[in-house]
């Protein structure tokens, strides 16, 4: 192997292995930084050996076992701060005094309960005590193995700004001496819909990009779908924790479709359903099956992942089950009422029941704050609009939207269709 093939090797281990280390690390030394310092100083000790040693048969522990070691160095230099120091050193020597002959053998014991750290990683990473902004950016860093550049640019956002947001929330988490735990009783609800949250935030951020040239930023969407895979993994009998991964599966399904070879936007109506990924779908109505068969009562992200599902199971367009997808919007509403399920309520009643149905159920959100430079409303209204025949107010509308939105390829697509509809109006 050359020295190449074995810096690629050592990265591809690193990023899939990172987030079990940072979190075996974490319930060891009990300080998600310190625990992200040592993982990467593991990562170090492997780009200066295995070039020259060769790539060791179980390269994870490995890295484990060089982190544990460097932990030791840590907490020996650190012991008058802490009693409990002491103690956290002489466990760490004992595991490493437990691998001899071989290197591998304390850190492969050491992946038993991995499951559970990774869990309370997630905690950490989402804990509630921080901002949206910065648990998104410390998921992405420590369970998502992006590096603050990458975040910086799926987001749009300065690198001294996610830099920032990371070093200050991993601080704060030691500043509130945050317990590497899973939360009990009425606080686990609380934590993981934060987790939830999270994992949903980053999803729609990729699904459709806020800001930006490009519509969608599709490894995004893969981040979060594989970190809303782990957390339906890591806590099967949650299932708004089994229903996220199923809404996330379902919309996943039709990213292929929702661009032209261009990368223009292709609304839902007008996308060739033969290019969703079947077997996306496949996986998402299990995950959906599983999170039913729990037993509760659904909540948002089950009924969200209900509603994908009638989307997934139309072969065309007019297919859509859309009473059954309005009956789905009045009981998220009730369950998770915002301006926001209201206006996708409208959309769904439109489609259901007429478009006049629907417009008076948007104009009543015209003056609803939290929606006033919120582009989808004015789009909404002028696609409503455009199916009364009322042209002139459509492409008003769509001019709107077209001045609300920040995304250049959203932006585009709303001017194209104010321009259509003026062409209508001078038509009729």
């Amino acid at each position: 192997m050359t020295a190449t093939d074995t810096h690629r090797a050592i990265e591809a281990v690193f990023r899939i292995e990172q987030a079990k280390l940072i979190a075996g690390l974490t319930r060891l030394v009990r300080d998600v930084g310190l625990a992200e310092e040592l993982a990467q100083d593991a990562h170090l000790a492997a780009l200066e050996r295995w070039p020259l040693e060769g790539v060791p048969d179980h390269p994870a522990a490995w890295l484990m076992t060089a982190a544990k070691r460097r932990a030791i160095d840590w907490l020996r230099h650190h012991q008058m701060r802490s009693r409990k120091e002491p103690e956290l050193s002489r466990e760490l020597e004992a595991q490493l005094a437990a691998a001899r002959p071989g290197p591998d053998a304390a850190a492969e014991a050491a992946d038993e309960g991995i499951d559970d750290d990774l869990l309370r990683l997630m905690f950490i990473a989402c804990h509630p005590l921080l901002s949206a902004d910065a648990r998104v950016a410390l998921t992405l860093r420590l369970l998502g193995g992006l590096s603050t550049e990458e975040i910086a640019r799926a987001f749009l956002v300065p690198e001294p700004t996610i830099a920032q947001r990371i070093v200050r929330a991993k601080r704060l988490l030691a500043e509130r001496r945050v317990p590497f735990e899973t939360p009990r009783g009425a606080e686990l609800g609380a934590r993981l819909a934060s987790v939830l949250e999270v994992i949903y935030l980053i999803f729609n951020e990729g699904y459709t990009a806020t800001a930006g040239e490009d519509w969608m930023r599709p490894a995004l969407c893969e981040e979060a779908l594989r970190l809303g895979r782990m957390l339906a993994e890591l806590a099967p009998a949650e299932p708004e924790a089994q229903g996220l991964a199923a809404l996330l599966e379902l919309q996943a399904s039709r990213i292929p479709a929702r661009t032209d070879a261009a990368g223009e936007p292709i609304l839902l109506p007008d996308q060739d359903r033969a290019r969703w990924d079947r077997l996306l779908i496949r996986r998402g109505l299990e995950r959906l099956a599983r999170a039913t068969a729990l037993g509760f009562e659904p909540g948002p992200y089950v009924l969200q992942a209900e509603i994908a599902a009638c989307h997934a199971r139309a072969p065309r367009a007019q297919d859509t089950d859309w009473p059954r997808i309005a009956a789905l919007y009045d009981a998220l509403a009730r369950c998770q009422p915002s301006p926001v399920v209201e206006l996708n309520r409208a959309v769904a009643q439109a489609m259901a029941h007429g478009p006049a149905a629907g417009l008076a159920r948007v104009d009543a959100l015209r003056d609803e704050p939290l929606l006033r430079n919120y582009h989808l409303l004015p789009s909404v209204r002028g696609d409503l609009l455009a199916r009364l025949g009322r042209h002139e107010e459509a492409r008003a509308e769509f001019e709107r939207a077209a001045h609300l939105a920040r995304n250049a390829r959203e932006r585009e697509l709303l001017r194209a269709r104010a321009a259509a509809q003026a062409q209508a109006a001078q038509a009729s």
